[in-house]
């Protein structure tokens, strides 16, 4: 008589708890990325304005525009989720370690932006839900998708995307656009390369390994060094360029000429010693700058309206 033997039984895979999961589909959307991109536009609004637009405006005008930045950003991540598997930075994002299957995360990503078109167009107006809807096609197409993987000049065209939130938010006050949008515009642009150059310092290897031919890894650290600091003084320039096109206080003029010795300072060290301790350092005060000086024309602007 033979012997009956018990089944193996394998034990399932615990199920993911809810709150895992959430955390999953927010780190999708990077929102460190999306904060500082908010950052720039309810200055604008404010400039456009010439005072404080409606509280309800503003929240709208927020909401869609994270909605979006949080869309674009997630279907970047579906894009590179290969790619970010060779990168230490990047590896343990969702999409790379498998923690969110590649449809979901799309599906999620294009959702974002449908909903923050409507939220736009619902409560601004279409040119503002168009040029949000623009900057995630950009950002997907012609950054991510295009420039990206082929040139090491893909940050200086593809950092059009980021400078498009000023854009929307003079364009939900007006409902038109106007020159000193475009100065707002020009400064996040002409800001982005060296911002994140000095990041790619930091992960040189990374994006080597992962055949991502971003400058550092194309023309050697002290090359893009040096284009950083012929950047940084754009920026300032193109800072002080905003007072041709409509009105500015001292509290502006003040703050752009710190904050711009300051960054060029910051940049003038690289190209001396471009590690990445203070290639990141600087990044980080890129940050700052960006931040504080369109801080500087919101309060400048309300202090000149009061």
């Amino acid at each position: 008589m033979s012997e009956v033997l018990p089944r193996s039984h394998t034990a399932p895979e615990p199920r993911p708890r809810i709150r895992d999961v959430v955390r999953a589909y927010v780190a999708l959307t990077k929102p460190r990325v999306v904060e500082l991109l908010l950052v720039t536009t309810v200055p604008a609004m404010i400039l456009a304005e010439e005072g404080l637009p409606d509280l309800g405006l503003i929240v709208a005008v927020l909401l869609g525009g994270a909605l979006a930045a949080g869309g674009a950003n997630t279907i970047n991540c579906w894009v590179e989720r290969d790619r970010d598997q060779l990168m230490r930075r990047t590896r343990n994002r969702p999409l790379a370690t498998g923690t969110i299957a590649p449809g979901r995360a799309l599906a999620f990503g294009s959702l974002l932006n449908v909903v923050a078109f409507a939220v736009l167009w619902a409560s601004a107006n279409l040119l503002a839900a168009a040029l949000t809807l623009g900057a995630t096609l950009f950002y997907v197409f012609v950054y991510t998708i295009w420039l990206k993987p082929r040139s090491p000049q893909n940050i200086v065209i593809g950092g059009a995307a980021g400078a498009v939130p000023v854009l929307v938010g003079w364009a939900a006050v007006t409902g038109t656009l106007a020159a000193p949008a475009g100065v707002l515009f020009a400064l996040v642009f002409v800001w982005t390369p060296p911002h994140f150059w000095a990041l790619a310092l930091r992960y040189r290897d990374d994006y080597a390994a992962a055949g991502i031919p971003m400058l550092p890894v194309v023309k050697g650290e002290v090359a893009t060094a040096r284009q950083i600091f012929a950047y940084s003084w754009v920026v300032v320039l193109v800072s002080f360029t905003l007072g041709l096109t409509t009105t500015v206080g001292p509290v502006y003029l003040v703050a752009a000429a710190v904050l711009g010795v300051a960054f060029i300072a910051g940049a003038a060290q690289l190209p001396r010693s471009p590690d990445p301790a203070r290639a990141i350092r600087y990044f980080g005060y890129s940050n700052v700058y960006l931040a504080a000086l369109f801080v500087a024309v919101a309060v400048d602007t309300l202090a000149r309206n009061a």
